[in-house]
C-alpha cells in the first residue's frame, strides 16, 4: 500500500498546502479569508443594528440588551471551536487524517446537544435572566420576542462556529469566508423583507438571522458530505473517548472563559461609565467600537495562520514552527502598531465620524487616546494566545487574557474610578492592555527560548499531540 505524502493529499483535495515552504505567502491566502469573515460578521452585526433601529428607541434597546446572551453563547463555540482546530492541524501535521476527522466528528456531535440543552435552559429563564439585566417593562416584551426567535436557532449558530473552526483547521479559509459571507448578503437582503414588508418588527430580525444559519449549515453539509476537505465528517468517526473529548475541551475551556470574562468586563465598563453621564458612556461606546475595528483584523489574522504553527508542530518540524512563529509575531505587531499609532494621530476626526456633539467628542477624543496608547500590545497578546492553542498548551493559553481580565481590568475599574474619576476609568483599559502585553511578551520569550533548546538539543523535544 502507498502512503499519500502530506503534500499529496492536499493537493489532491485542492486546498492550501499547509507544507508550503513559502511561508510568508501560505499565512497570508490564510489569514486575508479569515479577516474578511470576521469582519464580514461584526458588519451583520451593523446592518442588523440599522434595520432594527428605523423601528424606534425600544427596539434598538431590546436588541442591544441580548448582546451579553448572544456573548456568552457565542463564547461556548468559540470554545469548542478552538479545541477542534488545535486538536485538528496538530493531527494533519502528523500526518493522522483518521484521528483529525475523528476529532471533528466528535466535536460537531457534542455541540449539537450542549447547544439544545442551553437553548432549553435559557428559554425556561428568559425573563429572570433580562429582569437581572435591567430591562423595564416596556422593553421586557419586545426583548423577549426578539430573544426567543433568536434562541431557537442556536444549536444552528453553535454548530457553524465549530464548522468554520475546522475547515479553517484543515486550511481551508477561503470556504469558511465564502459561507460567512453568504450567510450575511442572505441576512441583509431578509432583514427589511421581515422586519418591514411582513411587518415582523424585531422578531422579523430575528427570523432573518435564523435562514441565514440555515443557509450556512446547509452550506457546511454539502461540502462535507461530498468529502471536498482534508478532514472528514461522518457518523461512523463519532467516538466519546475520554481522552480525545479530554484534548478538545482542555484548549477550548480556556478559550470560552476569555469570552465570559470579555463579556463581564464589557458590563463592568458600562457600569463604571454610568454615574458619569451620558456623554461618558456615549464616549466610551465610541472608544470600545474603535478598539473593535482594530482588533478585528489582527485576531483573523491570527485565527487563520494558526493552521500553519499547529500543523508544523504536529509534524515536529520546529524550525519550521520557529520561522513561522517570528512571521505571525511581527505581522501582528506591525498591524497593532499601526492601528494604534493612526487612531492616536487621528482620534479626532475618527471621532466625529460617530458622533456631532462637542461635549461628546471632547470626551470621546480622549478616551480614544488613552484606551489605545498601548494597544500594540495587542497584536503580541494575540499571537501568543494564539501559538500556545496551536501547541495544545492547555494551561499557558489562559495565562494572557486571564491576566488581562482578572488580573488588571476588573480590579482597575473597580477601583481606579472610586480614586481618579472618570479618568480612572480610562486608565483602567490602558492598565490592563499593559499589564497583559507585559505578561504575553514574558511567556513569548520563554516560548521561543524552549523551541531553540529544542532546535539544539532535538532528542529533548516534547511535542504534545
Amino acid at each position: 500500500m502507498v502512503v499519500e505524502s502530506v503534500r499529496d493529499v492536499m493537493a489532491n483535495k485542492k486546498n492550501i498546502d499547509l507544507s508550503d515552504p513559502n511561508l510568508s505567502g501560505l499565512i497570508l491566502r490564510l489569514a486575508i479569508p479569515s479577516i474578511v469573515g470576521l469582519s464580514i460578521n461584526a458588519l451583520q452585526q451593523a446592518v442588523n443594528a440599522i434595520f432594527v433601529g428605523a423601528l424606534g428607541a425600544q427596539a434598538i434597546a431590546a436588541v442591544s440588551m441580548t448582546l451579553p446572551v448572544v456573548v456568552l453563547l457565542t463564547a461556548v463555540g468559540q470554545g469548542i471551536g478552538v479545541g477542534t482546530a488545535s486538536f485538528i492541524s496538530r493531527h494533519l501535521g502528523a500526518g493522522e487524517y483518521l484521528e483529525a476527522s475523528r476529532g471533528a466528528s466528535t466535536a460537531l456531535a457534542l455541540a449539537a446537544p450542549i447547544g439544545i440543552m442551553l437553548t432549553v435552559v435559557l428559554l425556561l429563564n428568559l425573563r429572570r435572566i433580562f429582569v437581572t439585566l435591567g430591562a423595564t417593562p416596556t422593553i421586557m416584551p419586545v426583548v423577549l420576542d426578539y430573544a426567543a426567535t433568536l434562541l431557537f436557532g442556536y444549536t444552528l449558530m453553535l454548530l457553524n462556529i465549530v464548522n468554520g473552526f475546522i475547515v479553517r483547521a484543515e486550511g481551508n479559509t477561503r470556504f469558511s469566508m465564502w459561507t460567512m459571507m453568504t450567510a450575511f448578503i442572505l441576512n441583509a437582503v431578509l432583514d427589511p423583507a421581515f422586519i418591514f414588508l411582513l411587518g415582523l418588527g424585531v422578531r422579523g430580525a430575528a427570523l432573518a438571522t435564523l435562514v441565514s444559519q440555515i443557509a450556512a449549515i446547509s452550506l457546511y453539509i454539502a461540502h462535507f458530505s461530498k468529502l471536498r476537505g482534508i478532514v472528514l465528517v461522518k457518523l461512523s468517526y463519532i467516538s466519546l473517548r475520554t481522552s480525545r473529548i479530554r484534548k478538545i475541551a482542555s484548549i477550548g475551556a480556556p478559550a470560552t472563559m476569555t469570552g465570559i470574562l470579555s463579556a463581564i468586563a464589557s458590563m463592568l465598563l458600562y457600569g463604571a461609565a454610568a454615574p458619569f453621564g451620558d456623554d461618558c458612556i456615549a464616549a466610551i461606546g465610541i472608544g470600545v467600537r474603535l478598539l473593535t475595528i482594530g482588533a478585528l483584523p489582527i485576531t483573523g489574522f491570527c485565527m487563520g495562520s494558526q493552521a500553519v504553527l499547529g500543523f508544523g508542530w504536529g509534524a515536529r518540524d520546529l524550525p519550521r514552527v520557529l520561522k513561522a512563529a517570528k512571521l505571525m509575531l511581527s505581522m501582528s505587531v506591525a498591524l497593532s502598531a499601526a492601528y494604534s499609532a493612526a487612531v492616536v494621530s487621528f482620534a479626532r476626526p475618527l471621532v466625529k465620524l460617530f458622533s456631532d456633539s462637542e461635549n461628546v467628542t471632547e470626551i470621546a477624543v480622549l478616551t480614544c487616546v488613552v484606551f489605545h496608547l498601548f494597544f500594540w500590545l495587542f497584536g503580541i497578546e494575540s499571537f501568543v494566545t494564539s501559538m500556545l492553542q496551536s501547541f495544545g498548551r492547555a494551561r499557558l493559553s489562559v495565562v494572557v487574557p486571564l491576566a488581562r481580565h482578572c488580573y488588571f481590568f476588573i480590579p482597575a475599574v473597580l477601583l481606579l474610578p472610586l480614586i481618579s474619576g472618570f479618568n480612572g476609568l480610562l486608565a483602567s483599559q490602558a492598565t490592563a492592555e499593559l499589564g497583559a502585553g507585559m505578561v504575553a511578551t514574558l511567556v513569548m520569550f520563554q516560548q521561543f527560548a524552549e523551541l531553540r533548546r529544542s532546535l539544539r538539543h532535538p532528542t529533548s523535544a516534547a511535542i504534545a499531540n
